[in-house]
């Protein structure tokens, strides 16, 4: 069943609002990490393995999700993933001791798991054509849920204590769970694609593991499996640790923190919108498109950050300048690669591939900010930032070149394999 335009915008707000709000959740230690350190009385390197323990948690569970989403209501798993989401914020909220803290804290990984679900029932709602700019509206959450985050953490968090910050978004995804429960249908898997998309009845084709396991043998996919494994590293480490960075070895104090962060996540939210229509645009003259804006921003931005930190800390004028540059490049390639993961893969395991990509991406960073920690402790954080950062960016470029070479044969794949279901879907009308 086909829904009307209004509907589909209707999801897309639901679900934007679900990744701005769980973000705001899930970034919220970043700004409280110091509050938080002082209370249980710990070390950068053991406030670090609370965020490595939530990603090796998600990690492990994305292929879990993926093939849940392949199998299931997309709906009703997303709104299971959000009541998860809000009942370990909880538990974060109630922990009385450092490990307890741990624990809680790793136990929300299980929800940080479940974004492909929603990346594959878009894909079912827009064409080709237009999924960069989509996913990129849905990606604006992520860097305004981090700044939402930060108002809450400054704001809140001297009034009524980090604890209790933990229950205000902990409750909200309660509340989102309800939404999407009841206001969210699912869709045909490939309604959406150019060959299917003026038929009125589809062929159904479920989730097999041959058609799985045929995943990893598309040669631009395993270059962009091996791109996200060193793609996300940098984003770990930034959004754990810029705050701290900022406070004690820039000197910041929490309203210096805010004005240098908050035009920086507003800027860095246009970069998503500007790399994924760059994407969508430059995907209409070559297949390889949408992997050469991600290109450029990956480089732009190992170039920028260098430059960004190692401007003199008496400078902010210059930092600012620098770093609002930095964040308009670094999000160009997220949204292209979910939609050059999609452009290959077949309808009924798109939540697995891009399940297996998050799967690998997480497994790479999980340990990035324990890493940055030690790294830390033994030198400096700014150091730390910038050496993880930015050889994890260079060698993504290389992986991204390997993909852009590979990926036109596999679109053409897929628009074969789309054609011969739109021969079936007729002939058994």
């Amino acid at each position: 069943m086909r829904r009307s335009r209004g509907y589909r915008w209707f999801v897309v707000g639901v679900f934007f609002g679900f990744i701005l709000l769980h973000q705001t959740d899930r970034l919220l230690i970043s700004p409280l990490t110091t509050d938080i350190m002082q209370e249980f009385r710990i070390t950068k390197t053991q406030m670090g393995m609370v965020t490595s323990a939530a990603l090796l948690v998600g990690a492990v569970l994305f292929p879990v999700w993926g093939y849940l989403y392949d199998r299931f209501a997309r709906p009703k798993l997303l709104a299971l993933a959000s009541f998860i989401w809000g009942s370990t914020t909880w538990l974060a909220a109630i922990a009385p001791t450092y490990p307890s803290f741990l624990a809680a804290r790793a136990s929300t990984g299980v929800d940080d798991s479940s974004y492909p679900g929603i990346y594959s029932l878009i894909s079912d709602y827009f064409g080709p054509a237009i999924r960069g700019r989509v996913y990129a509206l849905l990606q604006i959450g992520q860097p305004v849920g981090y700044l939402l985050g930060m108002g809450l953490a400054l704001g809140l968090g001297p009034l009524i204590g980090w604890r209790s910050v933990f229950y205000i978004t902990g409750s909200i995804g309660i509340v989102v769970a309800l939404l999407i429960f009841f206001g969210v249908k699912d869709a045909p898997r490939g309604q959406s694609e150019p060959e299917l998309e003026g038929l009125a009845a589809i062929k159904p084709h479920r989730f097999d593991w041959k058609t799985a396991a045929g995943l990893f043998r598309k040669r631009s996919l395993i270059f962009l499996y091996g791109q996200g494994f060193v793609g996300v590293i940098p984003w770990n480490v930034i959004t754990f640790w810029f705050f701290a960075y900022l406070e004690t070895e820039r000197g910041y104090d929490e309203t210096a923190v805010l004005m240098t962060m908050a035009p920086a996540v507003l800027v860095l939210s246009v970069g998503y919108y500007v790399g994924g229509a760059l994407g969508d645009a430059l995907f209409r003259r070559t297949r390889r498109g949408r992997l050469i804006i991600s290109l450029v921003g990956v480089l732009a931005g190992a170039a920028l950050l260098t430059l960004t930190l190692r401007v003199p800390h008496a400078d902010r004028s210059q930092f600012m300048m620098l770093l609002l540059a930095t964040a308009m490049f670094i999000p160009f390639a997220s949204p292209n690669v979910i939609s050059t993961v999609y452009d290959v893969s077949l309808p009924e395991v798109r939540s697995t591939a891009l399940a297996v990509q998050y799967f690998i991406e997480d497994g790479g960073s999980a340990l990035a900010p324990l890493l940055a920690g030690i790294l830390a402790d033994a030198s400096s954080l700014e150091n730390a930032i910038l050496v993880i950062c930015v050889t994890a960016w260079l060698i993504g470029a290389a992986l991204l070149i390997g993909a852009a070479y590979l990926v036109p044969r596999d679109m053409a794949t897929l628009r074969s394999q789309m054609k011969e279901r739109a021969l079936e879907s007729v002939s058994t009308t």
